[in-house]
């Protein structure tokens, strides 16, 4: 046994794309946890991880990957179309899962695994790092020691450019989902009564705004922007802010960039995310993620408020429910 009191959680990654490694890297940096092995669509990928972290065991086809590989547990970080398919196979086999949101693109297919979750959700949790953010959760211990909240407030700018970079993309789906999550958690899973929802559109007919509302009966209304508008100039990441403000107080936290600047000839915001990971160690929110993880896995805690396969399905159905009150549908 280890100083936290449990074995380290043997896990497995699959999906090697820029999340994939990241969590990859990351695991390989706790004391919690042990890389047991990686999974990716190519070869390439496969020999690209060896040269940054040699001797973990990959594979291109995940049914010989769970046939041939210790890992306990699994972190699966692929392609959101991939992500139905992929879960089920692991939790078939009996494996613990922390699946990257969304779970699916359509609310139907993310909902046919409910039959393989257990009840409290202790074999499936939902990776949700902004959750994991120190601010946030300040935030949200303050606001549990405070009267009732009364206005929430998010917003969530992105470049310019992913409009062209990421055709079709929807800032509600991107980017609004992050605070969606986070407003969840805030009301304590309390249902909206009121939707609504407006888009702004470029010259060529893409999405670059959403603006959103949210109500309570008797609670908070919620309101919320995401979009892809921040010129060059600005954090390659945008920026994030969350207001919240109930009966005799307020709060804000701007978690992204985090506060460090550096300038040459240009400026630079080098920790959008708080996501460090190198022959040192792991630390930042990524790392505390996977950590809430393996006390999951090892049964010494249950799945937080907001990363339950419940809590995934509902704030998936808010974005269907906005998508539908869109005076603009797409």
């Amino acid at each position: 046994m280890t100083g936290m009191n449990f074995a380290p959680v043997r896990v497995g990654v699959v999906g090697l794309g820029r999340f994939g490694k990241l969590h990859s890297l990351t695991l390989a940096g706790l004391a919690e946890a042990e890389l047991a092995g990686v999974v990716a669509r190519r070869e390439e990928s496969l020999r690209e991880f060896d040269a940054v972290r040699p001797g973990i065991s990959g594979w291109t086809d995940l049914d010989r990957a769970i046939s041939e590989c210790d890992a306990e547990a699994w972190i699966v970080a692929c392609t959101t179309a991939a992500h139905v398919e992929v879960t089920r196979k692991l939790l078939e086999a009996g494996k613990k899962v922390l699946l990257e949101k969304p779970i699916s693109g359509d609310l139907a297919e993310a909902r046919s695994l409910q039959s393989l979750v257990e009840v409290d959700s202790s074999n499936l949790m939902i990776g949700h790092i902004v959750l994991f953010n120190s601010e946030f959760q300040q935030l949200r211990d303050e606001a549990a020691q405070r009267e009732a909240i009364s206005y929430i407030d998010c917003v969530r700018h992105r470049p310019a450019s992913i409009v062209k970079d990421f055709a079709g993309e929807n800032p509600l789906h991107a980017a609004m989902v992050h605070d969606l999550y986070a407003t969840q958690v805030l009301v304590n899973r309390a249902e909206p009564s009121q939707f609504s929802c407006h888009y702004h559109r470029t010259k060529s007919d893409a999405i670059d705004l959403a603006s959103a509302r949210l109500s309570w009966d008797d609670g908070p209304v919620a309101t919320f922007a995401a979009s892809y508008l921040t010129p060059a100039g600005m954090p390659p990441r945008g920026f994030d802010r969350m207001e919240v403000f109930g009966d005799g107080w307020a709060a804000r936290i701007n978690p992204n960039p985090r506060p460090i600047e550096l300038w040459s000839d240009t400026a630079e915001w080098p920790m959008a995310l708080e996501i460090r990971a190198d022959s040192n160690g792991a630390s930042g929110i990524m790392a505390e993620e996977q950590r809430c993880f393996c006390r999951v896995v090892r049964g010494i805690q249950s799945v937080p408020v907001g990363a339950t396969f419940a809590d995934a399905i509902q704030v998936q159905n808010w974005m269907d429910q906005l998508c539908r009150n869109a005076d603009d549908h797409e």
